[in-house]
């Protein structure tokens, strides 16, 4: 049991330590950011903050949830926040605190170190056009919606689509050298297109897509994420290959859609993994078939090219490679997505959501592997 809570300034520096940074989803207090609270004779508490950076966009949410956190506090009357910024030197403070280490060290990737108990999948298609993105996008958010804390990163730099889909429409705070993603449905997110200015196109060779990968990845504070999602451009370009030398880990999911012709090019896409020796975690089928009003199905794309996918690369591999699921063609998919708010959300009970969901529950369910892991075992006395 905790301590009894002796006097009121115990009780409102208890209520301040409730209020987590909208941002960092970490107590304000163990941030420092709270430099004083203190109480008057007239009961009025007053509370000087100190905002990461200046022009904080969430600014009105933290003095709401101030607000309503301290004026619980018997005895308060009222509450009055003074904003203020932290100092370069606080902010490198907080900065080396988030990151476990000295500020000064390179950022590494934490997804990438022996200890990461992340999983990270990367989303894949060999053409454009399968719905790999409202597939990510609704992963994304099934996942969260399971209590689980996700992250995706929009590597689909040229053909960014993620933020609008997730309806993220904040742009990353950055604390000196590192980058604080905006947050939606739960999920954290970040695109190239939260740095360019309006729809401009983005025009880079293969080294700058890596640095931008890179970054990222080491830049971002995605904290303690459970699962990483990254929607990969179509192919197996640079993107891919830059993937696979920095989360060499990452394992990849194939989207496909029914038709021959797109099924022969994704064959391509998972095929990668022999030269990259990254896992093929399992084959999604998306557009399926059109549910009719008579309940029938229109298989507009054709039939079967998911079962295909996988039983190639199955063959391919070496190693079964599961059909995770096959996805129904639903306007409520594009509407919800056009919207930014996913179909697993938006329709929860239509078709296609419950077949996300069903692959979501896959994936969260996925027992980690024990290579490498102490089992804590001692051999027996003799």
């Amino acid at each position: 049991m905790s301590a009894p809570v002796s006097t009121v300034e115990d009780a409102i520096q208890a209520a301040l330590a409730t209020v987590n940074d909208p941002e960092i989803r970490r107590p304000i207090t163990e941030l420092g950011m709270v430099r004083s609270a203190t109480i008057g004779a007239d009961g009025v508490v007053r509370v000087e903050l100190l905002l990461t950076v200046a022009g904080c966009p969430l600014k009105d949410k933290l003095r709401t949830d101030i607000t309503a956190a301290v004026a619980a506090v018997p005895s308060v009357t009222g509450v009055e926040i003074d904003f203020g910024v932290m100092s370069p030197e606080q902010r490198q403070s907080l900065q080396s605190q988030l990151r476990g280490g000295g500020a000064s060290e390179e950022p590494v990737i934490p997804f990438a170190q022996p200890g990461s108990r992340t999983r990270v999948y990367a989303v894949a298609s060999g053409k454009g056009g399968v719905g790999k993105s409202s597939v990510t996008v609704n992963l994304a958010a099934a996942l969260a919606a399971r209590g689980l804390s996700v992250g995706v990163v929009d590597a689909d730099i040229y053909g960014h689509s993620v933020p609008r889909m997730l309806g993220a429409d904040g742009r990353p705070t950055r604390v000196e050298d590192m980058i604080m993603p905006p947050q939606s449905h739960g999920v954290k997110v970040i695109s190239i297109g939260m740095f360019t200015s309006g729809n401009a196109a983005v025009v880079w060779r293969g080294p700058m897509l890596h640095r931008a990968l890179q970054q990222f990845l080491a830049d971002v504070y995605w904290g303690d994420l459970d699962v990483l999602l990254l929607d990969l451009p179509p192919g197996t370009g640079d993107v891919a290959i830059s993937l696979a030398q920095l989360l060499p880990n990452s394992e990849i999911l194939i989207v496909t859609t029914p038709q021959t012709a797109a099924a022969e090019v994704a064959e391509r896409a998972g095929a990668i993994a022999l030269q990259t020796h990254q896992r093929v975690v399992g084959v999604i089928e998306n557009m399926s078939w059109l549910e009719l009003p008579d309940g029938s199905r229109m298989e507009i794309f054709g039939a079967g090219g998911g079962t295909a996918v996988a039983e190639s690369l199955s063959r391919t591999i070496g190693a079964q490679v599961p059909l995770l699921g096959q996805i129904p063609l639903d306007t409520r998919v594009r509407e919800a997505g056009d919207a930014g708010n996913p179909v697993v959300l938006a329709e929860p009970e239509s078709p296609a959501a419950q077949a996300l969901g069903t692959i979501a529950d896959r994936l969260a369910l996925r027992r980690e592997s024990l290579l490498g892991k102490p089992l804590g075992l001692k051999p027996a006395g003799r």
